[in-house]
């Protein structure tokens, strides 16, 4: 695959900014849009007992709210994070989005979504148990954001 690379330096901008244009979104494409967004990943810390853990955000399936405290679930285990649930929006990457006014979730590891227009809908991810609720009132963007996933894949 041929690359033409043009890099602009502009002192107006408020962030720094990358595009990506393309023909078509292939391998190569897709394996260029994980390196760029691993640079910006947040690094997290999270907490088990008196055990810190250093895990990619890729792993977390969602973060949740239980009182005051704000948990990050990976497939089989779960971890205390001291950030609130606001701060972490603005740190994680975009395959994350609000599911609920206690829930973040990974839309990347999300398996099947069961729409109920009278409550909640469950949230199911990929390789576990594990899953949550969607509040009908999150529920429109997250189904938006879960589309917008599938047509960059």
């Amino acid at each position: 695959m041929c690359v033409k690379l043009r890099i602009e330096v502009s002192d107006g901008l408020a962030e720094d900014e990358v595009v990506i244009r393309c023909r078509r979104m292939d391998d190569s494409v897709q394996k260029l849009q994980a390196y760029i967004q691993g640079l910006s990943a947040p690094k997290l810390t999270f907490y088990k007992g008196a055990r810190e853990f250093y895990l990619p955000p890729e792993k977390i399936l969602f973060f949740e709210t239980d009182g005051e405290t704000v948990y990050a679930h990976t497939a089989d285990d779960a971890f205390k994070v001291k950030y609130r649930l606001y701060e972490l929006e603005s740190m994680l990457p975009r395959s994350f989005a609000r599911a609920a006014k206690g829930t973040i979730i990974n839309t990347a590891r999300v398996y099947a979504i069961t729409r109920n227009l009278a409550a909640s809908s469950k949230i199911e991810f990929s390789n576990t148990h594990k899953h949550v609720y969607a509040s009908r009132h999150y529920y429109k963007t997250l189904k938006d954001q879960m589309n917008e996933r599938s047509v960059m894949k």
